[in-house]
């Protein structure tokens, strides 16, 4: 079986910040495996949009460098790569001032959907979104795409709301969250509403507890001004791990469309009790050998900024009632993976003694590495002498079983991009869930401040501070292994 390339329309989309890391790392490489998969028509065009004086050559040769570095398998596609980049042009162009706005207008085409990705700092998108529309170079159909962080907190997010709302409608505005386009978290949708077994027992009649789990073995070198100031909770929970928890926990929509889609994931949010001091546990991860500690990263000695969180929450609703869902992230962890574990119950009754009663099934959804579904059930270990219960999975690793079909894996960023340029919003964030979210946030965040609680150091490698563990066996449960 070959996966089915579904065509867009031409399109011309213009990258600000075009220069950029993103832009070099995932977004122009995920656009040239796109252009390899058949679905950039010919008259299609990126056009990379920077502060950097160059021509579009040398814009060129820096995106033909990108994809020797960053493309994967396709970058040995020498030919292919030429062909991309006659599809690219490159304007210098000055955010805040009228520099390079007229020539960019200029290039762009009639009659084709115009998309703008922001790639850039939040507090450049007003100046923008204004120059777009004084310029004329964005209508009414027009799409922009814009990068997390959607604020740090909710007074913020209003106002980075209300400054795009000003030249774009909400259908315009495409909030982009990669996880959110990973192949797992779609089939997530797929196993609960496209399966009568699953659905049924996604409640708290049969679920024990949820965890979510997004572990990362880097530190924070580099960005560490950055992070210092946004921390784990508001790098990862408010985002990528509260939108996972609202895929796990909604109500079907009525349709798979995005509005009926995101109103079902507003309702969760709102629906999140407040969460108690003592569920909540936070980590900085301490030097080891010649690695430095996260306030060296930082540069900042005396900081109290988060690298790992931990924490248990409930949903207030009759489907989740009684249920924890305990999420955890942080940097430096013993491997690099994302997971969902949907924990069920024991049995009401077993009929078998001690150890081999102790049994519980459990449906792993792994984000990261190795994308997959995996079911863990009970059975018989073969062999005689008597009845020995193992768990074994039942496996659906992606990547082996549908690679050998003619099925493509495809990056996050390539398949979100593909949906901007179909109007599709299905899989972004709508303005009210982030303002949502960070109504949720703020109190927590403002709690641990007021109270100068002081993070839990942890060893790099390690899965986080010891309170965290705790965090579960008060409970008597156990987090799950971090494995790669």
């Amino acid at each position: 079986m070959v996966s089915r390339v579904i065509p867009v329309d031409p399109f011309d989309l213009v990258i600000f910040g075009g220069t950029g890391d993103l832009a070099r790392r995932k977004i122009l490489p995920g656009l040239f495996r796109r252009f390899l998969a058949g679905q950039m028509p010919p008259s299609s065009r990126i056009i990379g949009a920077a502060r950097s004086d160059m021509d579009a050559e040398g814009y060129r040769g820096m995106i033909r460098e990108a994809i020797a570095e960053f493309g994967g398998d396709e970058r040995d596609q020498s030919d292919q790569i030429e062909a991309f980049l006659t599809r690219l042009e490159y304007v210098a162009i000055d955010a805040m001032g009228d520099g390079g706005w007229a020539d960019l207008a200029e290039l762009m085409q009639r009659d084709v959907v115009r998309a703008f990705y922001f790639s850039v700092a939040p507090s450049l998108f007003g100046a923008l979104a204004e120059r777009l529309h004084v310029h004329k170079i964005a209508g009414p159909q027009a799409r922009i795409v814009v990068e997390k962080p959607f604020g740090r907190d909710l007074d913020t997010a209003r106002e980075l709301n209300q400054t795009l709302a000003e030249h774009f409608d909400e259908s315009q505005i495409y909030r982009i969250d990669h996880y959110l386009g990973k192949e797992t978290v779609q089939n997530l949708m797929a196993v609960r509403f496209g399966n009568m077994l699953f659905e049924p027992l996604w409640n708290n009649h049969y679920v024990d507890h949820i965890q979510i789990t997004v572990a990362e073995t880097v530190g924070v070198g580099g960005r560490g001004s950055y992070y210092d100031k946004s921390g784990a909770m508001r790098d990862m929970v408010q985002n990528h791990l509260m939108q996972l928890l609202c895929l796990i926990a909604m109500e079907p929509p009525s349709r798979f469309e995005a509005d009926a889609l995101r109103d079902e994931k507003l309702k969760v949010i709102r629906a999140l009790e407040p969460v108690a001091p003592h569920h909540i546990v936070r980590g900085q991860y301490e030097a080891r050998g010649d690695e430095p500690s996260y306030r060296e990263d930082a540069e900042n000695p005396k900081s109290f900024t988060e690298s790992f969180i931990a924490m248990k929450c409930h949903i207030a609703n009759w489907r989740w009632a009684g249920v924890p869902f305990y999420l955890r992230t942080g940097k430096k962890l013993r491997a690099r993976s994302s997971e969902i574990a949907v924990v069920y119950k024991d049995l009401g009754h077993s009929i078998f003694e001690g150890d081999e009663a102790r049994h519980r099934n459990i449906l792993s959804i792994r984000l990261q590495p190795n994308e997959g579904i995996d079911m863990q059930v009970t059975i018989k270990e073969p062999g005689p002498g008597g009845m020995r219960l193992v768990d074994v999975p039942l496996d659906l690793t992606f990547a082996e079983a549908l690679g050998e079909s003619g099925h493509e894996i495809s990056d996050a960023y390539e398949r979100l991009i593909m949906d901007v340029i179909r109007g599709n919003q299905t899989l972004f964030m709508r303005g009210d869930e982030v303002e949502a979210a960070w109504r949720w946030t703020d109190p927590l965040i403002e709690g641990w401040e007021a109270r100068n609680d002081v993070p839990k150091l942890y060893e790099p490698g390690s899965s986080g501070p010891e309170d965290a563990l705790m965090l579960m066996h008060r409970d008597g449960r156990r987090w799950r292994e971090i494995k790669g």
